[in-house]
């Protein structure tokens, strides 16, 4: 039996369902998974680039990359980035042989846009500009999405929109482009775990349409459930993340796990809500 060996870099990734999801595709296909996580949350002195080094050493098949390190994933794979996935900045896949870069982040948004809304995004206005913003910014505008997007560190925000065609603006300019929106994205960390913090002012969502949380545990994020109490259409975090975890594995492995066998055995792995009272 073929052994795929991958593990998972990130900071936090304590919550993460990514091996439990590539477990159920490689026990479908008759593949054994040995999953190392490598958390590097409290380690100052982590070397991604040294880190990859030394599991190419140790004859992994390659790596899944999150927060904090997408952007480095990429510089790594350089050339050898996958198709549109050379122009986002970022990668979430990295295999070592032959060496290539994946972006199953923006595949996956792609697939489950088609999946879920299956509509124009209009005007959208998109809250952070880290390494899952470089894969769903590109991923709306692909779709004709008109973005409007801002970040705490302002030149994050500069450099996305310049790569996209986005528009980035200051602080000053969030609540109109909110008001205004279409569809209103969050591409921050808030709202993770017990975090009860919103990218979104509350008091200015309704008039939009449709919202998307890039933040999947829990899936009843602040926003997302502010947004449901409006009557927004709801894409989930989680809807993302099957659809990613599907395009990774057919990185990883060159077979491509077929959808209508392979969400609801993924949707097994949904996080349970953790507020359980309207408006809690």
């Amino acid at each position: 039996m073929t052994t795929l060996r991958i593990g998972l870099i990130g900071a936090h990734i304590g919550a993460s369902r990514l091996s439990a999801a590539l477990r159920i595709m490689c026990d479908a296909h008759d593949l054994t998974l040995d999953f190392t996580p490598i958390d590097t949350a409290g380690d100052p002195d982590f070397d991604f680039d040294d880190c990859v080094a030394s599991l190419i050493l140790d004859g992994w098949t390659g790596v899944t990359v999150t927060h904090p390190w997408k952007p480095a994933a990429a510089i790594w794979a350089g050339e050898a980035m996958v198709g549109g996935a050379r122009e986002l900045g970022a990668a979430n896949t990295l295999i070592f042989a032959p060496p290539s870069g994946h972006n199953t982040d923006h595949s996956g948004f792609l697939a489950a846009w088609a999946n879920v809304m299956a509509r124009p995004p209009g005007r959208v206005a998109v809250a952070g500009a880290g390494g899952v913003a470089r894969a769903v910014v590109p991923a709306l505008i692909s779709l004709g999405a008109e973005v409007t997007l801002w970040d705490i560190h302002a030149e994050a925000a500069q450099d996305l929109a310049a790569r996209t065609g986005a528009t980035a603006i200051p602080a000053s300019d969030v609540a109109h482009a909110i008001r205004t929106a279409d569809g209103l994205v969050n591409c921050t960390a808030l709202g993770m775990g017990d975090d009860a913090r919103s990218a979104f002012d509350t008091d200015l969502i309704g008039p939009q349409s449709w919202a998307f949380d890039a933040v999947y545990t829990p899936t009843d994020t602040p926003f997302l459930r502010a947004c449901v109490r409006a009557g927004l259409d709801c894409l989930t975090g989680f809807d993302l993340f099957r659809f990613m975890a599907m395009d990774s594995f057919a990185a990883y492995t060159g077979i491509v796990p077929d959808p209508l066998d392979t969400l609801p055995r993924l949707d097994r792995l949904r996080p349970a809500p953790i507020h359980t009272t309207e408006g809690a």
